[in-house]
């Protein structure tokens, strides 16, 4: 019997913190986008809660590094953006987080993920109110500002732009013509139900346009051979 080699499925890369890391609970984003992706390739979450873009660049060499990639998401810049002088541990002053997101970028460019590939992600808007709410029952003060965290979604953008990454800019979308955005967070900080579906919404044409080209993995059921469905099943692992 001759030997059969494994299916080598491209994967979409999910790279972030805790929003991230949380986008595979139920109704997350990360959860719809694998829905739309499945049998074409496999969406692998490498979510982060509480990373900064500082410890991301440390570990993104042992995060990823296959060219079977069809596209990766770099989601940072919530944490960052902490007030030094009320979250010390994860601020990260904002020229470095800009260099960081620039040189993430061109370690994926180095291990074969080209920059067309790569998807940057704002951080959403803080709600201030009822993030402070959260702060005061866990016994420490408001620690993040949402004019802050707009000037570090202004660094992501332009560290995409002179990368020549994409941006998905949430920052300024969720708040465009003056919507109520508090509905799109479930703390003031982190995503609502609402809050998944809109960014799922907005980033899968991006995501749908890099992906596009991938065939479905193995045939589809009524197109195996009864008769023989080893020749439907092994000859060949997309139709």
């Amino acid at each position: 019997m001759s030997k059969l080699w494994s299916i080598a499925w491209p994967q979409v890369v999910l790279f972030g913190d805790s929003i991230t890391q949380f986008s595979f609970q139920a109704n997350g984003w990360g959860s719809e986008i694998t829905n739309k992706l499945a049998r074409k390739c496999d969406v692998v979450n490498r979510g982060f809660s509480g990373y900064n873009s500082r410890w991301a660049k440390i570990i993104l060499p042992r995060i990823i590094n296959s060219n079977n990639v069809a596209a990766v998401t770099v989601f940072f810049g919530t944490n960052d953006c902490s007030l030094q002088d009320k979250n010390p541990q994860q601020h990260v002053p904002m020229q470095e987080y800009a260099e960081n997101l620039k040189d993430i970028v061109k370690h994926l460019s180095s291990v074969g993920i080209s920059a067309d590939k790569v998807i940057l992600i704002t951080p959403p808007p803080l709600h201030e109110p009822t993030w402070e709410k959260e702060c005061l029952f866990k016994g420490f003060p408001l620690n993040r500002h949402n004019s802050v965290v707009g000037q570090y979604a202004q660094a992501c953008a332009q560290a995409g732009w002179q990368s020549g990454a994409e941006v998905l800019d949430l920052w300024t979308l969720m708040q465009k013509d003056g919507q109520d955005y508090s509905s799109y967070l479930s703390d003031g900080l982190h995503l609502s139900t609402k809050g998944n579906g809109f960014v799922a919404e907005h980033l899968w044409p991006l995501l749908e346009k890099r992906t596009a080209y991938l065939p479905m993995i193995l045939p589809y059921w009524r197109d195996v051979d009864t008769d023989s469905p080893e020749t439907s099943l092994l000859s060949h692992a997309s139709q």
